[in-house]
């Protein structure tokens, strides 16, 4: 049986598996499923229709699964749903998604969430990204693997956000955010390759290589996106396996790409 506090409220139809504790003074609504070894922190409010993965660690007064801040929502039932291994630190408040969309907010594995982030409907967060302190992502927000958001980050609606991308600390993000780079300033724009993320990584130099050419036929050429992508395409022969993922990757979000780039 779960371990849950005396003081917790969890409604008798929630699904908790045997290995979950559950904090004093906690909420988990009718709907809620937390898989093994999930730890749910004292004055954690989960409710709505919300799946937990295992082996995360939700700290103390977080909000999860609130119905989306969204005023054009009719109490549709949406979902939230989160991964394994995820740290949500305190006061993190996420919302589930809307018809707009999928009806689904989505957080993969392995993310690194500190506290006041907020997560609106729709959002997706891939795995293994850091979140920092006040990060705020708005209603449709995509965010890719491995991407870091810095702390006190507001990022617009609609924006994707590309795996292994850095945001630097108090970002105004308004627009998508090309892979493998790190963006910071204000107004925001393009630095350099996220050369430290991609190292600890493991990526080879040559990798990094073709990395650094990505950002030089995008953002250092002066040519137009539709010249930018056609260059990249052709950086593809000659490439090992790994590189002409790493390009891939890069086509495929800039065909994705909703609102012009972070230049």
């Amino acid at each position: 049986m779960a371990q849950i506090h005396p003081t917790a409220i969890v409604d008798p139809k929630a699904a908790l598996d045997d290995t979950v504790q559950v904090g004093p003074y906690a909420v988990v609504g009718p709907e809620v499923r937390i898989g093994a070894g999930t730890r749910v922190g004292p004055h954690t409010v989960i409710e709505g229709r919300t799946t937990i993965g295992r082996d995360n660690a939700i700290f103390q007064f977080a909000s999860i699964g609130a119905m989306p801040q969204d005023m054009s929502h009719g109490g549709e039932v949406t979902e939230l749903v989160i991964g394994d291994r995820n740290t949500i630190r305190e006061f993190c408040t996420f919302n589930t998604g809307t018809f707009k969309e999928q009806g689904v907010t989505r957080v993969g594995s392995d993310n690194w969430i500190m506290a006041y982030v907020h997560l609106a409907h729709d959002v997706i967060v891939g795995d293994h990204c850091v979140l920092a302190n006040n990060a705020t992502l708005a209603g449709h927000v995509h965010v890719g693997d491995w991407a870091t958001i810095g702390g006190l980050t507001g990022v617009h609606q609609f924006v994707h956000v590309g795996a292994h991308a850095m945001i630097g600390f108090q970002g105004h993000v308004a627009q998508d955010v090309a892979p493998y780079m790190t963006v910071d300033g204000n107004p925001l724009g393009v630095r350099a390759v996220n050369l430290t993320g991609l190292r600890r990584r493991g990526f080879s130099n040559d990798r990094i290589g073709v990395i650094r050419q990505l950002h030089k036929l995008l953002f250092r050429d002066g040519t137009t996106l539709e010249q930018s992508v056609a260059n990249i395409e052709a950086l593809q022969q000659g490439q090992d396996a790994e590189s002409i993922r790493d390009i891939q990757l890069m086509l495929d979000f800039l065909a994705g790409a909703k609102r012009g780039l972070v230049r």
